[in-house]
């Protein structure tokens, strides 16, 4: 790689570090403080067994995510396999037969429109499956539909609303909390009583506020994304109201049982640890997707969003243009990473997913996308959904052997 092309990048990008590092300083200052006000003790990093029956640290892991999202109560276990697995969760909790459940981001993404039923081919324990009825309002030029919103509310017969804060495998941008903060005032004009959940996963952090801070009832994010930090290996949250965090436990465990039972594993330390290092790698995140926008625009590749445009998540796209250089970048990806670095990623067939995908990923943690990765679906316009990066430094390296590994086609 050319030095003086990466030294000219880190230069143009210096102003757009300088932000992250001060949202960091914000976000670990909410940190740090929420583990104090709860007296997070020595004792709390203990695990349980078993039942997990009341176990202290699980609880105070709990009212910390709470106190941290200003919420009433969370839900934080490493019973969650995944995000999708916490939004199927929350959304089977939430929604029973007949109701109606609209997205006001268009399609959700590809597993989660497994989760609901749609596509030719609906799964047998889907949404759909019970009757739960669903519809999408598309964003208009990567803005609310807010007219079409309103007027589609004024029935009154929409139970659950949902907001997809990233992009998943589209095109569109990601939603930043002030567009999230003015959609929900325009929905609660209509409707105070419709239940707001938003997607969160890849947001958390990058920006200062939460989406609960602007008015959403729930929301639901995967552990091995941004929370986690690479620290904890399995898990997930959900975050609202008392009444639907219940709901939600009540579905995870048995009804009548909720957030009563629950092992934490030896998960405590790996969850606490995750979250106080959060504000940390998700500035090194941001600051690898920023270097990798820069750099691979300089290159003449169309990058999402640009180097110096607002961030609403870790996420970076790079429109590739073929499949042979989507699989190249993704390997050079791979040949960048710290674990399994000679393995060779292929496209393949994976539960959830419509099209073949290709996923690259040398990380410490299975499925950690907080940890320098990249993944996109074999179909035009093959697009790279790059996220993750636990230091910049790293993440610098696996962009330019990306680009080395893509470029020597």
């Amino acid at each position: 790689m050319n030095k003086e092309l990466v030294k000219e990048t880190e230069k143009a990008i210096e102003p757009q570090f300088k932000k992250i590092q001060e949202i960091c300083e914000l976000n670990s200052n909410k940190v740090i403080k929420a583990f104090q006000a709860c007296n997070l003790q020595e004792a709390h990093l203990n695990a349980s067994t078993g039942y997990g029956i009341d176990e202290p640290g699980r609880n105070k892991i709990e009212e910390i995510y709470a106190k941290i999202f200003c919420a009433e109560d969370a839900l934080v276990r490493s019973q969650f396999i995944s995000g999708t697995h916490a939004l199927s969760i929350c959304l089977s909790a939430i929604l029973r037969p007949q109701d109606t459940m609209l997205s006001i981001t268009g399609a959700p993404y590809d597993t989660l429109q497994t989760v609901i039923g749609l596509g030719d081919h609906p799964s047998k324990s889907s949404l759909k499956s019970y009757m739960v009825n669903y519809e999408q309002i598309e964003l208009v030029n990567n803005e609310f539909d807010i007219n079409n919103i309103q007027t589609r509310l004024q029935k009154h017969d929409v139970k659950l609303i949902e907001i997809q804060r990233s992009r998943g495998y589209s095109t569109r941008k990601s939603l930043t909390i002030s567009k999230i903060a003015a959609v929900i005032k325009k929905i609660r004009e209509i409707d105070k009583d419709v239940i707001i959940m938003v997607d969160n996963c890849y947001g958390e952090f990058v920006e200062e506020k939460e989406p609960i801070e602007v008015g959403a009832d729930i929301c639901v994010g995967s552990l091995m994304k941004n929370l986690g930090a690479g620290i904890a290996t399995s898990g997930a949250y959900i975050v609202g109201r008392k009444d639907l965090i219940e709901l939600c436990a009540e579905r995870l465990t048995a009804p009548g049982i909720g957030k009563e039972i629950g092992p934490s594993l030896g998960q405590n330390t790996n969850f606490l640890k995750g979250l106080f290092f959060a504000p940390q790698v998700v500035a090194s995140s941001l600051k690898t997707a920023i270097f990798a926008s820069k750099i691979l625009e300089k290159l003449g590749y169309k990058v999402e969003p640009k180097y110096d445009e607002p961030r609403a998540d870790i996420v970076q796209t790079v429109h590739l243009g073929s499949a042979e250089k989507l699989v190249k970048f993704c390997q050079g990806i791979q040949k960048g990473s710290p674990i399994d670095s000679q393995v060779i990623p292929e496209p393949g067939d994976m539960g959830g997913y419509e099209d073949k995908v290709i996923m690259a990923a040398g990380t410490f943690t299975e499925g950690s996308t907080i940890e320098l990765s990249c993944d996109g679906p074999i179909r035009e316009p093959y697009i790279a959904y790059l996220q993750g990066g636990l230091t910049y430094e790293y993440g610098k390296y696996g962009i330019l052997k990306a680009i080395e590994e893509m470029e020597n086609i």
